[in-house]
């Protein structure tokens, strides 16, 4: 018999149980008794949810990140808040976001640096590491996990990050090596294998999915090294690895002396062969066969034709799970009420891919006939997508085979440009502006809440939309900003905003999925060809300019983030959906300035989420990312100015290619890393403007005037102060204007010290 499995499941809730859980605790308004309370029902229910398995994990619940869950167990907690006051949830807090529930609005201490899991959408909190790091076990919150768990009957894994990912992911500050901390990791590791074996547990996953990545010899040396020493450990180790292909990893897999390996058999169905030659006879292959991070149904038809051949083979030795968590979907497509039924019929969220998993393993264990009317109702929905007209347009098609290297040219180069916005712009040295967004207030997420129910129609949405616009305004004239935004308050996301207004998206109800911490995200749904019916900005970017006589940012979302943050088609290539967005994005620019407006930001906060995970693939994937960025902005007239925003992703290793985008100003995050991005321009000259972040909007502490100006003072030493910009690291919707306007104070009196002192 097959045995199925479950890699992850998403925490948040069905209803962000977790995240509204989370805020209140945050503001003082549950206790923490509550906030466990919410905790523990919401693991229940998802047990529950996953009980048709024959294994469940536990310990993938996570109150803000699983690798910040790794470090407070491991005992890597940062010496600023080890010793502070409060509880071990406390610190936990303030490592994530700079403070705890116990705290006061002052600022508390540094946030850690936040960075992308990988090439998803997920944040993780970076560990931190040095030549001095010491490891010392508290593996309380996972043994409390599997109490519960133990006490429902689940029929638990445990699941931990592997010692080799997690000193990957962390950050030295010293320029130690992380792996010479190896020896010190893994009695930690040992200890807590054998305290889940004390505690009935016969497997445990362990997720190394560096394993997908390119690994010089020293680390695959060491892999050798970690896992000979784990084999003390009383567990059964499976590991895991996700997101993409073994390639030159694969033998060291099959040498591991673990009794497990799973695999993602989205990415990597081609190395399955290869992998049952290599592996050891009594070694399990799990693997996975549902995608994890997409939305689409399984073609269970087309999966049995090459998994029934691999089960005859393995027989009780094969085991078949989701490709990787499920924390990167939804919960449940059932309860989408308006979503256009004949695109629903082709989606499948968390609970609809484990019923897709049971499908299969009846059919492995009992046949194709057990489950026969399951399977043909598969093939009528997987067969109607392929051909539906609502996916095929055949003008954007024709669109986009017209295509070519003009659309990607500026008229002049940068320093012709420069010369002629300065003059038409007028801006002082070290110009002042934000990312985009102001404070969503509970008064304008209602007032959205209702014209979309019908409760509120459009002349008094719109008036009410316009009276925050004029309140963005005011607010940055009494700053003294010099380059205003209109605040978005008519926008619900930077993503699913602009997927509303095109062709080719639709939107559930209830899609969410976890960003990071309480953060969530409701993906579009990226599902036919894409074009543009009508303008989608010009008319709110025009009133807020009709209020002010400072320059008036047009903001919008690039093609590459629009793509990368969404759920997008997999019957066609990635660059192709890209570049349809590249056009119809490419429109409204150019709508733009025909109004007037002469700063443009285009956001690709999603361009390094979007790189291969081997550096041997990045080149095909920049070419085409690269040329849609160009497409869309690079229609404008030579006064126009275009910026492009990125945030939390490292950069460095592409700055050639971000160069290549030829943004007039490009902002980026750098207050968590403490400028550590700007490492790239020792060695890089970049030609253009670049705004380096110097205020936190991921936690609610305040900068201070003379922190921003010291951040300033070193991005000053790569960068010639003439090019630089003073902003915040994001956009400010997730603060509060209690938080925003002494922060934004204080950056604009910062810029005014630095001005003095040029």
């Amino acid at each position: 018999m097959v045995t199925t499995h479950n890699l992850g499941f998403p925490r948040i809730g069905a209803k962000r149980e977790l995240k509204f859980a989370l805020e209140n605790y945050w503001k003082g308004d549950v206790t923490l008794d509550q906030l466990a309370e919410t905790g523990a029902q919401l693991r229940q229910r998802h047990w529950q949810n996953q009980s048709a398995l024959d294994l469940v994990p536990v310990g993938d619940f996570s109150f803000y990140d699983q690798v910040l869950d790794m470090s407070f167990l491991l005992g890597n907690i940062p010496d600023r808040v080890r010793h502070l006051d409060g509880n071990t949830l406390d610190n936990y807090f303030r490592v994530a976001r700079g403070r705890s529930a116990q705290d006061s609005s002052c600022s508390c201490v540094h946030a850690g640096e936040m960075t992308k899991w990988f090439d998803t959408n997920y944040h993780y909190i970076v560990p931190e590491l040095s030549a001095e790091t010491e490891f010392s076990l508290d593996a309380s919150r996972l043994l409390a996990q599997l109490a519960q768990a133990r006490q429902l009957k689940v029929s638990a894994k445990p699941v931990i990050i592997g010692p080799l990912t997690y000193l990957w992911l962390g950050k030295t500050r010293d320029a130690s090596d992380k792996l010479a901390l190896l020896p010190r990791l893994l009695p930690a590791y040992i200890t807590l294998l054998n305290q889940l074996a004390e505690q009935g547990c016969e497997w445990v996953q362990i997720d190394e999915p560096i394993l997908v990545t390119e690994l010089d010899a020293s680390w695959q040396q060491a892999f050798i090294a970690a896992y000979d020493a784990l084999q003390a450990g009383s567990a059964k180790l499976l590991l895991a690895t996700y997101f993409g292909q073994l390639k030159d990893n694969l033998p060291l897999l099959c040498k591991l002396p673990v009794q497990g390996i799973h695999i993602d058999a989205i990415n990597g169905q081609d190395e399955i062969g290869q992998l049952i030659q290599q592996l050891p006879a009594d070694t399990v292959l799990s693997l996975g066969v549902i995608n994890g991070r997409n939305i689409w149904k399984t073609d269970l038809h087309a999966t049995l034709e090459w998994l029934e051949p691999v089960h005859r083979l393995l027989q009780t030795r094969l085991w078949i799970a989701p490709s990787c968590s499920l924390l990167h979907v939804p919960v449940d497509l059932s309860s989408e009420q308006k979503l256009d039924s004949r695109i629903q019929y082709w989606l499948a969220f968390a609970l609809q891919k484990l019923d897709e998993l049971q499908i299969l393993a009846k059919a492995l264990n009992n046949g194709r006939v057990s489950v026969q009317e399951e399977l043909i109702a598969n093939h009528v929905a997987i067969e109607r997508r392929r051909t539906s007209s609502l996916v095929h347009n055949p003008a954007v098609k024709a669109a986009i085979a017209k295509i070519d290297a003009t659309l990607g040219k500026r008229n002049s180069a940068y320093e012709q440009r420069a010369i002629k916005q300065s003059a038409l712009l007028k801006l002082p040295d070290y110009p002042t502006t934000t990312i985009g967004s102001f404070p969503q207030t509970t008064e304008i997420r209602q007032a959205r809440n209702q014209f979309r129910l019908g409760n509120l129609d459009e002349v008094a949405y719109k008036a009410l939309m316009q009276n925050e616009i004029a309140r963005c305004v005011r607010e940055q004239e009494a700053l003294g900003l010099d380059v205003f935004v209109h605040g978005e308050a008519e926008r619900n996301d930077m993503v699913e905003y602009f997927g509303e207004q095109l062709e080719g998206y639709a939107f559930s109800q209830f899609g969410w999925v976890q960003s990071y911490g309480s953060r969530c995200v409701k993906p579009p749904i990226l599902f036919g060809d894409i074009s543009r019916p009508k303008a989608m900005t010009v008319e709110w970017i025009k009133y807020a300019q009709s209020l002010t006589d400072k320059p008036m940012k047009g903001m919008l979302t690039g093609p590459v983030t629009i793509l990368n943050w969404s759920f997008v088609r997999d019957d066609q290539p990635r660059s192709v959906s890209c570049y349809q967005l590249a056009l119809a994005i490419r429109e409204e620019v150019l709508d733009l300035e025909q109004a007037g407006v002469r700063v443009i930001q285009i956001d690709e906060a999603a361009l390094r989420e979007g790189l291969p995970l081997r550096r041997s693939q990045w080149s095909e994937y920049l070419q085409w990312a690269v040329e849609s960025f160009r497409i869309t902005a690079n229609g404008v007239q030579d006064e126009t100015q275009i910026h492009t925003h990125m945030c939390y992703s490292e950069f460095n290793d592409i700055i050639a290619s971000i160069a290549n985008m030829d943004a007039d100003v490009i902002t980026i995050e750098t207050s968590r890393s403490a400028m550590e991005l700007l490492d790239a321009f020792d060695d890089f000259n970049y030609p253009n403007q670049i705004g380096p972040g110097v205020y936190d909007i991921h936690s609610p502490n305040i900068p201070n005037q003379e922190h921003i100006v010291q951040l300033m003072r070193k991005a000053a030493e790569r960068i010639p102060a003439q090019r630089l910009w003073v902003n915040p690291d994001c956009g400010l919707k997730t603060r509060a204007w209690e938080e925003v306007i002494p922060a934004l104070k204080n950056m604009v009196a910062a810029a005014r010290v630095l001005r003095a002192a040029a």
